[in-house]
């Protein structure tokens, strides 16, 4: 096993399961550029090894499964080399999620704790998503001017009820139950019990199905299920004006759950917040995970340099003042111009490929 004091990852074969565990507890495991190199170079190792029948996903320590990519090194290629760096960043990232999508094999993700951004990257794509009482998931994009990306279009998309949408633009964050009663994840086990479903899908990687489905207990209701009505209702429309009248209408006649969420969507960034109406309902359309990729590699290679980015995170992030001037300030001010800019190909030699 490599020393767990020297790397982010760890990557090791453990009987006939290729074991992938993020070990950057410090920074709640978030992905940085030469994790996924060496994710990915795991993967297509073990791809091709026929002693190795499926692929287990987790955190090595820490309170975190994956807090997302490295919003500091991408706000610093934004603000000093145009952008130039965080794009490479965004394409790796997205070959590795496209490269886990496709996987020949199994692939079991842990989502023990906080799993957002690049996390949800990392185990969306996986055929089993496990939770538990520590799961904190989200795409919190809005809140710093980036958009849901590393297959999150293709993900949300797919949800029913509008959820997707909800999800996307409130950042809202989802517990293990939640997930569970979403699908967002496939199965739910108690913390405690991860060791030892671990070692019996390391026993037996034939069958981890029948492993995850055992009795380990009744996971929690999930609250989300009580506003499932109200979601479907107010989040029904691509224009993102219409969520916010509906919500403003809901909220004037007492509708406490309707204020929060309108004040929720006060705070974010108006042109993400555009964007991911938008992207969510192009990915909807489309039938290629690679054709999504495309999309939204085109999507991050011009919101990294645009104003709303850098703000956000200094607002959130890097101040935590939580008081970014968004640019545009309104939803008004997202014009369908801007959108079609940002949405736009890119020339074919700057365009996303799959490995």
């Amino acid at each position: 096993m490599t020393d767990p004091s020297t790397q982010d990852v760890l990557t090791r074969k453990n009987g006939r399961v290729g074991h992938i565990s993020l070990n950057r507890p410090k920074a709640l495991h978030a992905l940085t550029l030469d994790m996924c190199h060496a994710m990915s170079n795991a993967l297509t190792v073990w791809s091709e090894d026929d002693e190795v029948e499926a692929i287990i996903i987790d955190h090595h320590d820490g309170r975190g499964f994956c807090a997302g990519g490295d919003i500091a090194f991408l706000r610093n290629s934004a603000l000093n080399d145009g952008g130039v760096s965080g794009r490479k960043f965004f394409h790796d990232e997205y070959q590795l999620n496209h490269q886990l999508f496709t996987y020949p094999k199994p692939v079991v993700a842990f989502m023990d704790g906080i799993t957002m951004g690049g996390g949800v990257g990392i185990s969306q794509p996986a055929k089993f998503r496990v939770a538990t009482e520590n799961t904190r998931f989200a795409m919190p994009e809005t809140g710093i001017g980036l958009f849901p990306d590393v297959g999150g279009g293709w993900y949300l998309s797919r949800l029913g009820g509008r959820l997707g949408q909800f999800l996307a633009l409130t950042g809202a964050r989802l517990d293990g139950a939640e997930a569970l009663w979403t699908g967002l994840a496939t199965h739910y086990v108690p913390s405690e019990m991860l060791e030892d479903i671990k070692a019996r899908i390391i026993e037996r990687p034939g069958r981890i199905a029948g492993i995850l489905s055992e009795p380990v207990g009744t996971p929690p209701k999930a609250r989300i299920e009580e506003n499932a009505l109200k979601i479907a209702k107010h989040f029904a429309s691509d224009r993102y004006e219409d969520i916010l009248e509906s919500l403003e209408a809901a909220a004037e006649e007492g509708d406490d759950w309707a204020a929060k969420e309108r004040d929720t969507l006060g705070t974010k960034s108006p042109q993400t917040c555009k964007v991911a109406l938008r992207q969510l309902a192009e990915s909807a359309r489309l039938t290629d995970f690679a054709d999504n990729m495309r999309m939204e590699y085109r999507i991050a290679s011009r919101v990294l340099t645009r104003p709303d980015f850098a703000e956000g995170v200094r607002a959130v992030i890097v101040d935590k003042t939580g008081d970014p001037k968004w640019d545009p300030a309104t939803p008004e001010g997202v014009t369908e111009e801007l959108l079609d800019q940002i949405f736009a190909p890119l020339p074919e030699e700057e365009e996303w490929k799959p490995l």
